[in-house]
């Protein structure tokens, strides 16, 4: 049971090449278009000449019952407890076994040292926080590779190992919006990225040009390679949430280093909420805090307009959260109306707000397929507002054509007070002889 990520990897890891095991099938959940397809033969391996099909995860208690299966592994992330609960007990009535693969059965050993950003749950500031440490360690003369959480929506054959070094190389992988987001600001920094399906692959090749690998994690998982360092962000504005999906608690109670994120958005009421849960979980990693300050190009251009705010697309559909740094942008400059984009939202955009009622007053930037995309420019060009306050990390001028004004928001990890997660990381590298000293 998988979207397209995890469950591809724990194939890859435990069953591809085990002769005392048939796999049916992958469900396909969180992300659209991936069912339908089939698990091309050169990745599934030797024992499956056909590849594997993908289907819809609504048929799977189906298709356990219709192929007396034995087994279901649950292989995605950000999921409530109760939710996936539900799930197993699908598997569970139709006869089958209920499986999560650990850590130890799923991480790839790298040769060189690995820091990893995971968080607690998806939107918490994972990908700023990477951003940061490939600067920091660039500071020490050290060469940085960063392998990304995989994102596999096309030709899993071709994005099978994935390396993307400039933007004309996400033109070419015709990467989704959800995957311009997270690799254009690490190209713009000079960074290398890595991402794809075979990760084994993967990793060989990333660790042949770095002399650190920056896993950039993706939800709430766990990372695919075993880290060195593990760093792991908690988002005081959604306090409570560090045990309340999985993984998330899983990857809290593994780490070495804790960031108490946003801490500049967060009442102390909610700071102080979430420390205490993170001290009943974890009572050993050291816990800093970091904040995330936004920032709005031109912003006296937007106050007293009627504006439409486009937001981070995973964070604001299954992470939950109702609106983001965009939202946060607008009010502080004081805009004079955000336009609900429920009103002129595209047919493929009003099934994303049925989905995910939750969302607030603003647009999650999806854009998984050319379907999508287009019907993310219609509900903005026929949006009553004379600004688009855009806070997805990519480009979307360049991807879409918009017939309004469009400002860009940007937001960034910085350190806040002691102890300093620069200094950590600093004695992480002394102690393995990395850098400068």
């Amino acid at each position: 049971m998988g979207a397209a990520g995890r469950d591809f990897h724990n194939f890859n890891m435990v069953y591809r090449d085990d002769p005392g095991c048939e796999v049916i099938a992958f469900t396909a959940a969180q992300i659209p278009d991936i069912a339908g397809r089939r698990y091309p033969p050169v990745l599934a391996g030797s024992h499956y000449p056909d590849g594997i099909p993908i289907v819809e995860e609504t048929k799977l208690e189906a298709l356990c019952r219709q192929e007396s299966v034995d087994l279901v592994v649950f292989a995605y992330s950000d999921v409530d407890y109760a939710r996936m609960m539900h799930k197993a007990s699908m598997a569970l009535a139709a006869g089958a076994d209920f499986l999560l693969l650990g850590p130890k059965r799923t991480m790839l050993q790298a040769k060189v040292p690995v820091i990893a950003t995971s968080a607690v749950r998806t939107g918490c500031g994972k990908s700023q926080t990477t951003r940061w440490l490939s600067r920091l360690l660039k500071e020490h003369g050290l060469q940085a590779a960063v392998m990304r959480h995989p994102m596999p929506y096309g030709d899993l054959e071709r994005q099978s190992v994935q390396r993307f070094s400039e933007k004309a190389d996400l033109a070419a992988a015709h990467c989704t919006v959800e995957e311009r987001e997270e690799y254009e600001l690490h190209l713009a920094l000079g960074n290398v990225v890595y991402a794809g399906v075979d990760y084994g692959a993967i990793l060989a090749r990333a660790e042949g040009e770095a002399d650190v690998i920056l896993w950039d994690g993706g939800n709430n998982d766990y990372p695919f390679i075993r880290p060195d360092l593990h760093i792991v962000l908690v988002d005081p504005l959604r306090p409570g949430h560090e045990a309340t999906h999985h993984p998330g608690e899983a990857v809290l109670r593994m780490a070495d280093i804790v960031v108490m994120a946003k801490v500049n958005s967060a009442s102390d009421v909610d700071i102080r909420r979430a420390t205490e849960n993170v001290r009943g979980i974890n009572g050993t990693a050291t816990i800093v805090r970091g904040a995330s300050p936004v920032k709005m190009e031109h912003e006296e251009r937007v106050r007293g307009k009627r504006v439409i705010v486009v937001e981070d697309g995973p964070t604001i559909t299954h992470g939950g959260m109702s609106y983001g740094a965009g939202y946060v942008a607008a009010t502080q400059a004081q805009v004079g109306e955000i336009i609900d984009p429920r009103g002129s939202a595209a047919e493929e955009v009003a099934a994303v707000y049925a989905q995910y009622p939750h969302i607030g007053p603003v647009l999650p930037a999806v854009g998984y397929n050319p379907a999508q995309l287009r019907a993310l420019r219609d509900t903005i060009n026929s949006a009553d507002a004379e600004v688009v306050i855009a806070a997805t990390p990519c480009d979307l001028g360049s991807l879409i054509e918009i017939n309004k004004p469009l400002l860009r928001v940007s937001y960034e990890f910085a350190e806040v007070g002691e102890p300093r997660l620069s200094r950590l990381i600093e004695v992480f590298l002394r102690r393995r002889s990395l850098g400068k000293g």
